[in-house]
């Protein structure tokens, strides 16, 4: 692609990102599906059918034409996927004619469909064919300044309904019947509204991420570079105000790049309510966060670097000084991400999987990350208004390489809590609550062996002092090892301790190797909503609806904070039935009860597979929210009998709103 052509691309796409990021700070990620897939077929014969795909696009967005040429690099075709079974497709799928125009970014003439398209095949049944006939089909929808990504969608065609030649079946879902145990009759108390309970917090996670950032800005890959980078603009052509606008554009352009990691994620957001959630809570992926960060804390102790292939970082240098000015200062920026990624990398892994594993998903990373691009851009800008300061830095030297190793047993000790939420959502029995704490009481007990310097890691220097500052870490990350002893003695223990401080970070209480534990604060709840509803006419008791998830960190800090409080406790065991209903419950329905299910708004299809997938869909579709812990007061009739809560760490508050759902019941 010519140069000309990548600049108006690149301008382009930074333009929509930056607008894109405007939207994403004023306001919640949105459900949004600009394309909508319906289906229907026409009897031709006894044995020949027409089928067809007819889509709907919003706005400007389009989808491509399946016969792109292959070696183009861009749009992925539209696809239509047949399975196997006793019949034959008579032909291609036809398409209509659509748009054929040249596309500037792609350089290519590129045929694609927008407003309204319709696809049809044409089939002919051989003997023994068996309804019904089950078709997918991927697409991906773009307009002037994005691209989704590609979305499958999955059909069923019932031809033993067709009767008549000329008779035609809209097929939407599979089965609405069974669709309708997720959608409930809805009612409001007068006074109720559903509403969706807002992300807490998302400025705390900045602060995290910054905090973060500063962390970064202490290690060899990054500290090294502030005085090299702020020498470089202020000597640069210009003068000094050209160097010091440089360096500020530099800083912006770092905090970019690190917001824009966190948009793939909110175009997931656009797929389902609860995709994010899903990923949170998958099993295999908890598991891949573990090796992963296991792999980064063993880099972080020095045995090895990752790194990204370095023929990236060459590419944005030589980039940087071949372009010039602002873009050059733009890839000068990128270069400094990628080859900082050794150090960078472990933490934005934490950052990336504290967000994913807590329900604020997308737009929790955004804050985070803006965080962490931010404390890692203003140190380049400030020292190039003021660069007589850069004396009064730390020089460079091996307290860098202790920094890592802290950093390192940080990181096993994170890794831990992906392992622990897959261990959590299977039922292995693994990492019991009493394991999870011993194995981090070992881990701060070998920080502090390390940084009392009784043994080095490969990166540190031979004859390396023991500082005060890493004496008086050790003997925090002693006392620390200490403190989690008597959370691993049993409850009936005098020396026990329920780690309060720490909830949410173990395995709940009740995930115990002792046995008959009984911790303070059980309390007996069902698993199902049918069986809420029959046991709240049987006892005449409103229901506490709690939708809470094994890895979800809020969750158990209510159950551990809040309903451990006397007056919550003795309300939720006396006077209400508790509903436990848990989205990342992974165990499959029987396939009779698995079904599809359309969401509200009529654009979003959901394969429900699991017992997790029935409650997720149950709460996004009847109380329009996707977060955990969620907390509905309602009674056997569907009534809501107060506004919805979500985490809230005052017991008191909580106990009131209880009390006002019993009190309108």
């Amino acid at each position: 692609m010519p140069y000309k052509s990548l600049s108006k691309a690149f301008y382009k796409t930074f333009l929509g990102v930056i607008l894109s990021l405007f939207s994403l700070f004023s306001i919640q990620a949105k459900i949004t599906e600009p394309v909508e897939w319906t289906v229907s077929t026409e009897k031709i014969s006894d044995t020949e059918y027409d089928l067809f795909f007819k889509v709907s696009l919003q706005g400007k967005f389009h989808i491509y034409s399946q016969f792109l040429k292959d070696d183009l690099v861009g749009p992925i075709p539209t696809q239509f996927i047949f399975t196997d079974g006793a019949y034959e497709r008579i032909g291609r799928v036809e398409e209509p004619e659509g748009h054929e125009e040249f596309d500037k970014t792609w350089e290519e003439n590129i045929k694609f469909f927008e407003k309204e398209a319709i696809f049809k095949q044409r089939i002919k049944l051989k003997s023994g064919f068996q309804s019904p006939l089950k078709v997918s089909v991927i697409s991906m929808a773009c307009d002037d300044t994005r691209c989704l990504p590609p979305e499958e969608k999955a059909f069923e065609f019932d031809l033993d309904r067709l009767t008549a030649a000329s008779e035609k079946l809209t097929v939407s879902t599979n089965d609405e019947v069974l669709s309708q145990s997720v959608i409930l009759p809805i009612k409001l108390a007068e006074g109720v509204k559903l509403s969706i309970t807002e992300k807490k917090s998302l400025w705390n996670l900045f602060v995290l991420g910054f905090i973060g950032g500063l962390i970064a800005l202490l290690t060899p890959c990054v500290f090294p570079m502030i005085p090299l980078t702020v020498s470089f603009f202020s000597h640069s052509a210009g003068g000094r105000a050209q160097g010091v606008f440089k360096a500020i554009m530099y800083g912006v352009f770092i905090l970019v790049i690190y917001i824009l990691v966190s948009v793939p994620f909110h175009l997931l957001d656009t797929v389902s309510p609860d995709s994010l959630n899903n990923i949170s809570t998958n099993t295999w992926l908890n598991v891949l966060f573990f090796v992963v960060f296991v792999i980064f804390a063993i880099s972080f102790f020095g045995f090895f670097e990752i790194t990204l292939p370095s023929s990236w970082s060459n590419a944005m240098d030589a980039k940087a000084s071949k372009v010039g000015g602002i873009v050059g200062v733009f890839f000068m920026a990128l270069t400094l991400t990628l080859v900082s990624f050794s150090c960078t990398g472990p933490i934005l892994g934490s950052l990336l999987g504290g967000s994913l594993s807590n329900d604020g998903g997308a737009i929790q990373l955004t804050y985070g990350l803006a965080g962490f691009g931010l404390a890692l851009a203003l140190p380049f800008a400030f020292f190039a208004l003021f660069p007589s300061l850069l004396k009064k830095l730390p020089k460079s030297g091996g307290w860098m390489s202790t920094v890592k190793a802290v950093l390192g047993f940080a990181e096993l000790a994170f890794a831990l809590k992906f392992l622990s939420n897959a261990d959590l959502v299977e039922h292995w029995g693994l990492l019991k609550r009493e394991v999870f704490i011993g194995i981090w009481v070992l881990i701060a007990l070998a920080l502090a062996v390390y940084l009392f310097g009784f043994y080095k890691m490969p990166h540190d220097a031979p004859n390396q002092k023991i500082s005060w500052v890493r004496k008086i870490l050790g003997g925090i990350s002693l006392v620390f090892a200490l403190s989690l002893i008597p959370g691993m003695l049993p409850a009936s223990s005098p020396y026990h301790s329920s780690l309060k401080w720490l909830s949410g970070f173990p395995p709940p209480t009740f995930y115990s190797i002792y046995e008959n534990a009984t911790p303070e604060g059980h309390l007996k709840a069902y698993n199902t909503l049918e069986e809420g509803i029959e046991a709240s006419k049987k006892e005449g008791k409103p229901i506490l609806l709690d939708f809470t998830g094994w890895a979800c960190v809020n969750c158990r800090k209510m159950e551990e904070q809040v309903w451990v409080d006397p007056e919550v406790n003795k309300v939720i065991d006396d006077e209400v039935i508790l509903v436990s209903l848990y989205v990342d419950d992974n165990k499959a329905l029987p396939e009779a009860q698995q079904f599809n299910v359309k969401y509200p708004n009529k654009k979003i299809i959901k394969k429900v597979k699991t017992i997790g997938d029935k409650w997720a869909s149950l709460q996004s579709i009847n109380f329009k929210n996707n977060s955990q812990p969620y907390y509905v007061m309602m009674d056997a009739n569907y009534t809501v009998l107060s506004t919805p809560v979500g985490y809230t760490s005052d017991a008191n508050m909580f106990y009131k709103w209880l009390k006002k759902g019993i009190k309108n019941k």
